[in-house]
């Protein structure tokens, strides 16, 4: 058995780098907006691959898709915040929309992932 088995979907790699991005984007936030929007937008963007990875650990698929669900959720909190981001100008209109991007394409990853793991059960 494979304890890691996580780390082999592209899924995983991708919210990672979400998350990653994200940590770059909120340098540019005021200082104001530390312990409010920063600190929500850095956990919801954290949550998308710790889920995945936690999701992937169990050995029930039901408690799988549990927690790929709950990535998906953070996906669309971090994807809100972001929306936010962009309308106070704490971020450029091409920084959102590369994000925008790289979220659908996780999005739409997790549905697949989702879907062929509700297959198996």
């Amino acid at each position: 058995m494979d304890d890691f088995y996580y780390r082999k979907l592209k899924v995983y790699h991708q919210a990672k780098q979400l998350t990653n991005d994200v940590y770059e984007i909120v340098k540019q936030f005021p200082l104001e907006e530390k312990h409010i929007l920063t600190n929500q937008l850095l956990r919801a963007a954290l949550s998308v691959p710790s889920n995945i990875a936690e999701g992937m650990g169990r050995f029930s698929n039901k408690e799988r898709i549990h927690f790929l669900e709950i990535a998906f959720g953070s996906l669309m909190e971090t994807m809100c915040q972001l929306e936010i981001a962009e309308a106070r100008n704490y971020i450029t209109s091409n920084q959102f929309s590369l994000q925008e991007t790289n979220i659908r394409e996780i999005a739409r990853m997790l549905y697949g992932l989702r879907k062929t793991i509700e297959e198996k059960v």
